[in-house]
């Protein structure tokens, strides 16, 4: 088996390849060291089958949909993952073949909604959740410090001790660490209750990553140009959610909001379908195209999306372009689809 980390930084890049096939799969890879994965696989005469992605990045730009383009590779992503033009989504219990080998998926959410880590034989690649004597930050990205403490006790320490842990951040110089060494020495985590761990996390008042502006909602909406400016992560927070229910109840109403679905057209026409009565803008063109729906700037709007992420950007942009009353579709057409309310395709 191949198996190596390419970045020599804080962010960890991994590569794992099938020697027998020369298939191979690229790790939490960033876009700015496209050109060394790509000499990499070509030295080394390996096809790249996955570009993976643990959870939506908020330091980095993500190099999976290049990679997908240059290469051919399949992108995937955890269920809950925000982005489109993911060709593979995984739940827990999922299995990647590669070649002979197998990435098997085991979800890890807490640091993000839609983190996952992937076992491999000997070791364990844990993304954001598990680091080695730390754990990934809970206060953005939807992070939950609880359903993280939850996840590590459960999927990652259920391992055998002996499991190699491979990060996907660390700041000290360490490259691994074991399963049995976390549960034993991890200051976070060892010796800690859930409402120890709950609280430690909650005060530790760390500052936001420095790209995170550029960096987060290019990641959530796989728009990587400059055809839309994201409005501030000040403005985001101020965008009012409906759960599916709320939504539901106010399409009975007899003053309806305006749906506005902002995922992409073949999202819109696809497994997860749309909402009757909805219009169709994706994000990229909301800016462009906001005249279509100008007559509409009193009226309460819901913004839709897959996840409820792209929406919360497009109702924190028409906030900002004068409409008066928007909200966000808390989970997107994920959560709409788990109340079992009704679709059209």
């Amino acid at each position: 088996m191949l198996f190596r980390e390419l970045n020599r930084g804080n962010c960890k890049t991994y590569v794992v390849g099938c020697e027998a096939t020369r298939r191979a799969a690229l790790i939490d890879p960033l876009r700015e060291h496209l050109d060394r994965y790509l000499a990499f696989l070509a030295y080394h005469r390996y096809t790249l089958e996955f570009a993976l992605d643990t959870h939506t990045h908020a330091d980095h730009r993500t190099g999976t949909w290049d990679l997908r383009d240059l290469t051919g590779a399949r992108t995937v992503m955890h269920e809950r993952a925000p982005a489109p033009n993911i060709d593979v989504h995984v739940e827990d219990g999922d299995r990647l073949p590669l070649g002979n080998l197998e990435l098997e998926v085991l979800a890890t959410p807490g640091h993000s909604p839609d983190g996952i880590s992937l076992r491999l034989g000997d070791r364990v690649l844990t993304g954001d959740s598990l680091l080695i004597h730390g754990t990934g930050r809970t206060d953005f990205l939807g992070g939950d410090p609880g359903v993280q403490y939850d996840f590590i006790q459960e999927k990652l320490f259920g391992l055998p001790d002996a499991t190699l842990v491979f990060p996907g951040h660390d700041y000290r110089g360490h490259t691994q660490s074991t399963v049995g060494e976390e549960k034993r020495t991890n200051p976070r985590l060892a010796g800690h209750t859930r409402e120890d761990y709950v609280r430690l996390m909650n005060g530790l008042g760390l500052p936001l990553p420095e790209k995170i502006q550029e960096a987060l909602q290019a990641n959530q909406s796989s728009i990587e140009d400059d055809s839309l400016r994201f409005p501030a992560l000040s403005q985001l927070s101020q965008v009012g959610q409906l759960t599916p229910r709320d939504v539901q109840e106010r399409l009975s109403s007899p003053a309806p909001p305006l749906l506005v679905d902002v995922r992409q057209p073949d999202e819109y026409s696809g497994e997860l379908g749309h909402i009757a009565g909805s219009r169709s803008i994706p994000l990229r063109e909301l800016a462009a195209r906001v005249e279509e729906i100008s007559a509409h700037r009193t009226r309460e709007v819901v913004c839709v999306c897959r996840a409820g992420v792209r929406s919360t950007t497009a109702a924190a942009l028409l906030t900002g372009l004068g409409f008066e009353q928007v909200w966000n579709l808390k989970g997107g057409m994920l959560d709409w689809k788990n109340a079992s309310l009704p679709v059209e395709r």
